[in-house]
């Protein structure tokens, strides 16, 4: 029944406040999380001060940002379990001592090490990814990656997807509302499943046909499926300022372990 009381979906909920973050330019604030990415996804396997360091800086912008500390934990956690299936099987990687062993599957000190340094790394992500859009404009962001010479074909499919969330999250409440005026929290649990599992057919075919809909008013009005450049903040000498540091921050972080791992692969 928790998928009837969804409230209105907003991706960007923070990007109006006024804090040292929001009033960087957008396409600042794209590549600082790009670079904080590349910094934590590069980094090899056990080298937990490095991910510290990240972990740092990622907690001072979480505070200096002054996001919806709820918001952002509920989707981590819708997000991560989807990849939670994935990472379980880097627990059964070969190496290292068997710590534990049930017929052809045993855990080794290699495979827990893969599953603390992957999971660690998802988890870090999946959090500087929804700091930026929590704190960005949808319309900024996509306008920034334009900037930013990304494909204008894939930002347009970016674009495309966030309407089509809109317009499925406008359906399921409407649907919502209907099945609540029909006293559907009363009935029976098998009753509400198969209710809910008609929903779900019968909200892709109407979210299916409302975006044909959508996307032939887009036409209609010129849409060629290139995004529309409008004029954004450039940035000054505190985007500078600011990226350079996080550049600055992602090099250490490699420095604490980089000579070390050199002079292992030799």
């Amino acid at each position: 029944m928790a998928l009837l009381h969804i409230a209105g979906f907003r991706f960007d909920i923070d990007s109006q406040k006024a804090t040292f973050w929001q009033t960087l330019a957008p396409r600042t604030r794209v590549l600082c999380a790009a670079l904080l990415v590349m910094a934590i996804a590069f980094t090899p396997n056990a080298h937990w001060w490095t991910w510290a360091v990240y972990s740092t800086v990622l907690l001072y912008l979480m505070l200096i940002s002054r996001i919806t500390w709820t918001v952002l934990l509920k989707r981590v956690a819708v997000e991560f379990a989807f990849i939670a299936t994935v990472l379980l099987g880097t627990l059964f990687h070969d190496g290292g001592e068997v710590v534990w062993q049930w017929g052809l599957l045993r855990i080794t000190s290699e495979g827990l090490i893969v599953l603390g340094s992957v999971t660690l790394k998802s988890v870090l992500c999946l959090l500087v990814l929804n700091l930026l859009t929590l704190t960005t404009p949808i319309s900024a962001l996509l306008q920034s990656l334009v900037q930013l010479r990304v494909p204008p074909l894939l930002v347009a499919i970016l674009a495309s997807m966030y309407r089509y969330v809109g317009i499925l999250i406008d359906e399921l409440k409407a649907m919502r509302q209907a099945a609540a005026s029909r006293n559907l929290a009363i009935a029976p649990r098998r009753r509400q499943r198969a209710v809910i599992g008609n929903m779900f057919g019968a909200l892709f075919i109407r979210t299916y046909e409302r975006g044909e809909r959508v996307h032939q008013a887009m036409v209609s009005r010129g849409y060629t499926g290139i995004p529309h450049i409008k004029d954004l903040p450039t940035g000054g000498a505190r985007d500078v300022w600011t990226l350079s540091a996080i550049a600055l921050i992602a090099i250490l972080g490699q420095a604490l372990y980089l000579p070390r791992f050199l002079s292992q692969l030799s």
